[in-house]
C-alpha cells in the first residue's frame, strides 16, 4: 500500500519571460545574446520577453555597461530592478511558524518566528495567528504584497487543501483563507517539494541532455519525499510503513526530543535501526525514480549525530553511485522553503503576478 502521489506548484520556467527572469536572477548581469544562447529561443522571442519584463518593472537596461562590438548595435546588458513588490513565504511548524518577506531577487526584507503551538490552537485560530503575523511584518512598508506562499507537512491538493496528520489537520483550506484576506495569488505546497523548488530556483535551465534528476527526503515529525526532473517537482509515493519512521513514532513517550534520545544510551538501538531503515527506504525510492542526487533534511539527520553515517553506509551498500547531500540546519531548511514558495508564483508567471500587484 502506498500514499497517493501529489502534484505540487513548482515547475521549471516555461514561458519566455519566466526563462529570461530566471537567468537574470541567477547571473545578475546578462545580455540578450546570452539569453538566446541559454534558452534556445529566437532573438525576436527574447526581445519581446525582455521588453515585457522591462515594461513590468522587473528588468532594466544597464546603459552604463554598454559594450560596442564594431559594426551593428552595441550590447546593452540587463539587470533585475529593485522592484517594490514583496513576496511572503510562510513555513508552518508545530510550535513556531516562520514568515519571511522577500523581494524579487530573493533577498529577505523582514522575517519573524510566530508562536503557533498546534496542539493548543484550532485550525481557524492557527490561520488567524499566521495572518496576524504577516500583517505585522508588512506594517509600515510602503510596498505592495504580490504573492503569498505556504509550506506545510503532510499532503496538499492542487487547490491548497491540506491534510497533515502530525498537525491534526484534515481538509484545511489554507489557500482560500489567505486569498480572501490578502487578495493576491496564493500557493500552498508540502514542505519536501519546496526543498527541491529552492534547488530549481538556484540552478541553470536544464539542457536537452540533462537527465540528472534530484530527490529530496525529509524525516522529522513527518516524513516525505519528492523528485525534481526536467519539468519540475512532484511529491512521490511512500510505503505505508514509512509512517513508523517519524520522530514521534520512534520516540513514543519515552523522550521529549530527538536530541534528548540521542544522548541516552538506551535509545541507541532504536535510533540506529531508524537510520538504517531510512537508508533502505531511500534505496527503494532511488530504484523506483532513478535520481542522481538525494538531498536530505530533517531532525532525523541533524539531531542524531550518529544517524548520517549509518544512513549513508546503508544507501551506498546497495546504491554506491548515488550522491548524498545534507542540509545541515533546520533554520537553513525553513528559510529555503519559505523563500522558494514565496517566489514560486512570480517565477512561473512573472508578468501576471506583477500586473496583479499593480492593479493592472
Amino acid at each position: 500500500m502506498y500514499y497517493a502521489a501529489m502534484a505540487t506548484v513548482f515547475s521549471r520556467p516555461r514561458t519566455p519571460a519566466a526563462k529570461c527572469l530566471h537567468l537574470a536572477r541567477l547571473h545578475q548581469i546578462v545580455t540578450r545574446g546570452e539569453l538566446v544562447e541559454a534558452t534556445g529561443l529566437s532573438q525576436p522571442t527574447i526581445t519581446r520577453a525582455v521588453n515585457a519584463l522591462i515594461g513590468a518593472g522587473l528588468v532594466h537596461e544597464r546603459t552604463d555597461l554598454t559594450r560596442s562590438q564594431g559594426r551593428g548595435r552595441p550590447t546593452i546588458p540587463l539587470e533585475l530592478t529593485n522592484n517594490a513588490a514583496l513576496h511572503a513565504g510562510i513555513a508552518v511548524g508545530t510550535s513556531t511558524t516562520y514568515i519571511g518577506l522577500f523581494d524579487s531577487r530573493g533577498r529577505t526584507i523582514r522575517d519573524a518566528d510566530v508562536p503557533t503551538p498546534v496542539a493548543e490552537l484550532s485550525e481557524s485560530d492557527f490561520i488567524e495567528h499566521v495572518m496576524a503575523g504577516l500583517n505585522r511584518l508588512t506594517a509600515g512598508l510602503d510596498r505592495p504584497l504580490a504573492s503569498v506562499g505556504v509550506t506545510t507537512s503532510g499532503r496538499v491538493t492542487d487547490d491548497g487543501i491540506v491534510d497533515a496528520p502530525n498537525l491534526g489537520w484534515h481538509g484545511v483550506d489554507f489557500a482560500g483563507r489567505l486569498r480572501y484576506q490578502f487578495s493576491v495569488p496564493v500557493v500552498v505546497s508540502a514542505a519536501v517539494p519546496a526543498i527541491l523548488g529552492s534547488e530549481i530556483q538556484s540552478s541553470d535551465l536544464p539542457t536537452g541532455t540533462d537527465t540528472s534528476d534530484t530527490m529530496a527526503l525529509f524525516a522529522d515529525d513527518s516524513i516525505g519525499a519528492a523528485v525534481a526532473d526536467e519539468l519540475g517537482v512532484a511529491q512521490v509515493d511512500l510505503p505505508a510503513g514509512a509512517r513508523d519512521l517519524t520522530t514521534a513514532a520512534v520516540l513514543g513517550d519515552r523522550w521529549s526530543t530527538l536530541s534528548e534520545a540521542a544522548a541516552a544510551p538506551e535509545a541507541r538501538e532504536l535510533l540506529d535501526a531508524r537510520a538504517r531503515d531510512l537508508g533502505h527506504l531511500t534505496v527503494e525510492l532511488v530504484e523506483r525514480h532513478s535520481p542522481a542526487t538525494v538531498v536530505l533534511a530533517g531532525s532525523a539527520f541533524i539531531d542524531d549525530p550518529a544517524a548520517p553515517k549509518l544512513f549513508a553506509a546503508t544507501v551506498r551498500h546497495r546504491a554506491p553511485e548515488i550522491q548524498l547531500r545534507l542540509i545541515p540546519t533546520h533554520r537553513e531548511v525553513v528559510r529555503a522553503i519559505a523563500r522558494a514558495v514565496a517566489l514560486d508564483p512570480l517565477l512561473r508567471e512573472p508578468l501576471k503576478v506583477l500586473a496583479a500587484s499593480q492593479g493592472v
